[in-house]
């Protein structure tokens, strides 16, 4: 285990962003000190640690604050190098997780969203596209990334499931808004496997949201931007 460090992560309940962080950490044994932000009312703290973009999540190490998801769990890997790894060692491997990283957030995300914000039929086509995204990346991962699982990793959780594990209350948010499962085992097996192995770990039980507090965000979320909508 690497030397001891202080640190502090600044997150909220909601952000996957910020549990995809607190999973990465509880992988790599980091004993860190979390602290909850209010996201209406953010502390001097936050907005001195983070003065570009003013959000969660942030991880302070000896003082020094890191910004943005993904850039915290590569410092991460590269700060405490002990395994678990959560990156290949292969450089041309590394490089396909950090691209199917990205598109995760470039592509998944948005599209996530989008279903959140819309409906009747512009929700049909938001659910469509985003479906059609995980097809994409599943095709992608099992081409460039072979596994015989249960994770993307192979036999352990690797920064790919953590990105995906920690979007799982955002799946069954979508199943609960569309009707639909975004996860079949028939359609995405490694996701499907990759995620359900993720949240079957002991070290990411004691992080897992209630559905019930994520449902009740997003519909409020979703009830304001349909309000505030063009009609």
């Amino acid at each position: 285990m690497a030397e001891a460090k202080e640190v502090k992560l600044y997150g909220h309940w909601s952000s996957p962003y910020s549990v995809m962080v607190q999973y990465a950490l509880k992988l790599k044994g980091v004993v860190y000190e979390y602290v909850e932000e209010d996201l209406q009312n953010k502390s001097e703290s936050l907005l001195e640690l983070n003065p570009v973009y003013k959000k969660v999540p942030v991880l302070v190490v000896d003082g020094k604050p890191i910004a943005e998801s993904l850039v915290i769990l590569e410092f991460i890997e590269e700060m405490w190098k002990e395994p678990p790894f959560l990156l290949p060692e292969d450089p041309y491997k590394k490089a396909k997780v950090r691209f199917w990283a990205d598109f995760f957030y470039q592509k998944l995300v948005p599209a996530f969203y989008a279903i959140m914000r819309s409906e009747g039929e512009a929700q049909e086509r938001t659910t469509k596209e985003f479906t059609e995204h995980l097809t994409t990346l599943e095709n992608g991962i099992q081409k460039d990334l072979p596994s015989e699982g249960p994770f993307i990793n192979g036999e352990k959780p690797g920064l790919l499931d953590v990105i995906v594990g920690s979007a799982s209350g955002a799946f069954r948010v979508v199943a609960d808004l569309v009707g639909m499962e975004p996860l079949e085992r028939e359609k995405v097996p490694l996701l499907h496997s990759s995620v359900a192995s993720f949240l079957d770990l002991e070290v990411t039980k004691d992080i897992v949201v209630p559905h019930e507090k994520v449902i009740n965000r997003v519909r409020a979320m979703r009830e304001k931007a349909l309000a505030s909508a063009p009609k």
